[in-house]
């Protein structure tokens, strides 16, 4: 396996930011690691990379213990924080040539040329970084992450500031080196996991409360119907929520309805739907619409993340 994590545990104080944590990740696998803000993705990251200094357990990466040989894991590692730092000051081909030199790589104009292709960064490659939009500012940091060709990839919100066509060319080039190479990577927008991903860690408070395939989780969590409804009036949840069978309301805001949207987590969707129903003629509502939904990973993290 490329990435192992045993017992880990990572500490502030009283405060248990990672809190004995276990998994792998093997190769030619891309697994995206979720949850909340203040979770522990990014701690979790950062010990494998080497980054930053666990208070108990290990990380190994291709065999190798992170704590115990830290230079030799980061020659295997391209890694792309959250915050990405970059030095503003230099060329786009100047810093990918200083990257290249600090990994000791062999023949770097034809490293930084590949590099610069794969993340389709040609017509920028001239500019000073500090010129660069957001988006091409990330993308010269999987630039740089990639450029030792390494064996595992660890990418912390890899598509942030990308607009939409730029995400679908980073979402492609993610799945192309996850044919070769071990990925794990976060990202807040659950839509761009479900597209590359078959497997997900799902971490919150700073304990593992899934771990399995995609197909897996939605199966698991099958017995949870979803509810969706519209009213034209404003609603309270409240009253959603005293419903016989439900057992959570989540009040969605949406600028194009008029009144309450709500998605509504139970344990039998057509009795959930015969209540609102009667609810609506008691307290004189208009539905403006009334259906079940299909379960959706964004519906799973909710859960999971909810009340653990």
């Amino acid at each position: 396996m490329s990435i192992e994590v045993k017992n880990l545990l990572k500490e502030y104080g009283e405060q248990k930011a990672v809190n004995s944590i276990s998994f792998t990740v093997n190769k030619g696998e891309i697994v995206g690691f979720l949850g909340p803000n203040g979770a522990g993705k990014s701690t979790t990251m950062k010990i494998i990379t080497g980054y930053l200094q666990q208070t108990g357990g290990e990380a190994f990466v291709c065999g190798i213990n992170v704590a115990e040989q830290p230079l030799e894991t980061k020659k295997k590692i391209g890694y792309l924080p959250e915050l990405n730092a970059l030095y503003y000051d230099m060329y786009v081909r100047e810093y990918l040539g200083f990257i290249a030199e600090v990994h000791g790589i062999q023949n770097p104009k034809s490293k930084i040329q590949n590099v610069i292709d794969t993340v389709s960064l040609k017509t920028e490659a001239g500019k000073k970084i500090g010129q660069l939009s957001k988006g091409y500012k990330q993308r010269v940091g999987l630039a740089a992450a990639l450029i030792h060709d390494p064996e595992v990839l660890i990418l912390d919100e890899p598509t942030s500031g990308l607009d939409p066509n730029q995400i679908v060319e980073i979402r492609e080039v993610i799945k192309n080196q996850g044919k070769d190479k071990t990925v794990l990577f976060s990202s807040h927008i659950l839509q761009e996991v479900e597209a590359i991903c078959d497997r997900v860690i799902i971490i919150n408070k700073g304990q593992i409360v899934a771990d399995d395939k995609l197909s897996s989780l939605r199966t698991k969590n099958a017995g949870q119907q979803i509810v969706k409804v519209e009213f034209k009036e404003s609603v309270d949840a409240k009253a959603i929520q005293q419903l016989a069978g439900v057992q959570s309301v989540f009040n969605i805001h949406n600028p194009i309805a008029i009144g309450a949207l709500f998605n509504i987590h139970c344990t039998d969707a057509e009795m959930v739907k015969k209540q609102i129903l009667q609810l609506s003629v008691d307290q004189n509502l208009n539905i403006v619409s009334l259906q079940t939904d299909s379960q959706s990973l964004e519906d799973v993290f909710k859960q999971l993340t909810r009340n653990n």
